[in-house]
């Protein structure tokens, strides 16, 4: 089977296109009548999903993968531990899941993607959520040790109290982009000049 798509995407690290390619082949394959299950790259399909944050497509295609498949990959099992932390909003043990297991060479841009993107969101999480957080509690949501978030969020803008081991949140300000429609700006002008004379 010609999985050529799967692997350029990847290649070329459009991760968020993966899912899409992963989903078409498969229509493809099975529109033809073609038996794909046994090479099917499951695990790169289950984290294309993950990285895109689609956990109930990652859970149907984890409830369709052969039993057969799921014992003999062992990286597919790691793929889906993922998805079961996400969907029991346990982020602490997505960073462990991640972590967890030797990736393949094929998936480590992947996976390493998608960490990056996850350790962002779950700061974009605490800086929306908290004022102060322990240094415990940031590192677990962002999978790092006490030194290396401190150093993260410190990067940020936040400050720490050493005493306390308390963090505390930089808020970021909010930009309101305003943007100027020029009709609107001509009924305003001719509005004004309306009114001096």
């Amino acid at each position: 089977m010609d999985f050529t798509t799967v692997t350029t995407a990847l290649a070329s690290k459009s991760y968020d296109k993966v899912a899409d390619v992963c989903e078409n082949l498969m229509l493809q394959v099975a529109a033809d009548g073609i038996s794909y299950q046994d090479d099917w790259p499951y695990a790169i399909h289950l984290l294309s999903h993950i990285y895109v944050h689609d956990i109930n497509s990652a859970r149907f295609l984890w409830k369709s993968i052969p039993s057969s498949i799921k014992e003999s990959q062992p990286e597919v099992t790691a793929a889906w531990k993922i998805g079961q932390r996400l969907w029991l909003r346990d982020y602490a043990g997505v960073h462990e899941a991640i972590r967890g297991f030797d990736w393949s060479q094929e998936l480590q841009g992947l996976v390493t993607a998608f960490s990056e993107l996850y350790t962002k969101k779950m700061f974009q999480l605490l800086l929306s959520a908290y004022s102060t957080i322990s240094i415990q509690d940031a590192a677990l949501f962002l999978g790092m040790n006490e030194d290396d978030a401190t150093s993260y969020v410190l990067q940020q803008g936040w400050t720490v109290d050493p005493a306390s081991q308390m963090l505390t949140v930089k808020k970021q300000p909010i930009v309101i982009e305003q943007k100027l429609d020029p009709s609107k700006l001509q009924r305003l002008t001719e509005y004004v000049f309306h009114l001096e004379h």
